[in-house]
């Protein structure tokens, strides 16, 4: 446990912490408007295209395991600057990418430095006092939502105007400019843990093994995010295609519809503190699986489209909440390894419902796309439903 959690956390390192959340996991989606510009740009066919947003989140994945751990047994002030730095530099590599093989390997390693996210979080359920976690949670995860969404958004607009190369150029400036104020803004702590980082990675396997809570939140979670990163990862090559032809910028624009997930965050974090996560979980995977029959419905319809792409966001980013908050209060004294696990299932699954996604979209269309998204709904939802877990 690190001496820091009976600080309080004041409003202000509140709202820089959620604004760095939003800044560096917003790294991991520049991409996905960006994917057929990309492919043309570099003369890449349809069957390698899926890898690209799904090399980020590997990375993440893999940064969730290997290095997320590290902030229960390190200072995490120090963390975060070497994170810093490998995020900048890995940025600058995909703004200068000659061919694919540089690309997917600098977009990995966007992915490694992007484990910001993951220090920032539960360092903030250390600082958060127990009657306001969900308020707390709510608050930092609005941060990861809006950086979720509004990143397509923004990388649409850059890249219709300057090119797809110039949103990752603005990228890396801004990845600096955060890295300078965290170190500035965050205290320093010592963390009392003394594992070494064999047993510190051998006990989060224990964990899994131990804690039931943890084994169902990691299922289900990564299921809801295969089905949101499917969606998102295909969108761009539905839309640009007719009878919509969108431009690039109009395929980011999407992004400001998605935006709805941030009202879903912040709505599920004051009522998680009420009625308890379950009954929030129940609502909001239901949610998920309207989605997709909206979404399948508004083929060719923007607006039915819209309509789903808004009940999707609202449903996945409303489930995640509670379901971290469920995860941060297995064990105290081990947060960061617990929120590793769940995470790392978590963006495998973005992973595998990214590449699977374009590979489905490929071969069966929107309506095979919707079929899968809404597949993978229902099973977390079922899922959810016969586990009696709080």
């Amino acid at each position: 446990m690190d001496h820091i959690e009976t600080k309080p956390l004041s409003n202000k390192l509140l709202f820089i912490m959620a604004i760095a959340i939003a800044a560096t996991a917003a790294n991991l989606y520049y991409n996905q408007p960006l994917i057929p510009s990309i492919g043309k740009s570099l003369g890449l066919s349809d069957g390698v295209l899926g890898f690209i947003p799904s090399a980020s989140q590997i990375g993440y994945a893999m940064a969730i395991f290997f290095i997320s751990p590290l902030g229960d047994v390190m200072n995490r002030k120090l963390l975060i600057r070497n994170l810093s730095i490998t995020l900048v530099i890995a940025l600058l590599a995909v703004y200068l990418a000659p061919n694919f093989a540089v690309l997917i390997v600098a977009t990995f390693v966007v992915g490694l430095g992007a484990n910001i996210t993951q220090q920032l979080i539960p360092l903030g359920a250390s600082l958060s006092s127990l009657e306001n976690k969900g308020k707390v949670m709510g608050t930092l995860m609005t941060g990861l939502t809006t950086g979720i969404l509004l990143s397509r958004t923004l990388s649409g607009f850059i890249a219709e105007h300057f090119g797809w190369r110039a949103v990752f150029l603005s990228a890396a400036i801004i990845a600096a400019i955060i890295g300078v104020v965290l170190q500035t803004a965050l205290p320093s702590n010592q963390p009392t843990a003394q594992l070494k980082y064999t047993k510190l990675l051998g006990s989060m396997f224990t964990l899994v093994k131990t804690k039931p809570v943890l084994r169902q939140a990691a299922f289900v979670g990564a299921l809801w995010f295969a089905a949101f990163n499917a969606m998102w990862a295909t969108i761009a090559i539905h839309v640009m295609d007719v009878p919509f032809s969108f431009s690039v910028q109009q395929v980011g624009l999407l992004g400001f519809v998605g935006a709805a997930g941030i009202f879903g965050a912040k709505i599920a974090g004051k009522w998680v503190d009420k009625i308890g996560s379950r009954k929030v979980m129940i609502v909001s995977l239901s949610l998920v699986l309207l989605s997709f029959v909206v979404l399948a419905l508004g083929q060719n319809n923007i607006i039915v489209l819209c309509m789903g792409i808004i009940l999707l966001d609202l449903g996945v980013f409303g489930s995640q909440i509670p379901n971290q908050v469920r995860v941060f209060a297995i064990d105290v004294n081990a947060r960061s390894r617990t929120n590793a696990v769940y995470m790392l299932f978590y963006y495998i699954g973005a992973s595998v419902g990214s590449a699977l996604g374009v590979s489905v979209i490929s071969k069966f269309g929107w309506t095979g796309l919707t079929v899968f998204g809404g597949a993978l709904a229902a099973t977390a939802l079922i899922f959810h439903l016969t586990r009696k877990l709080k």
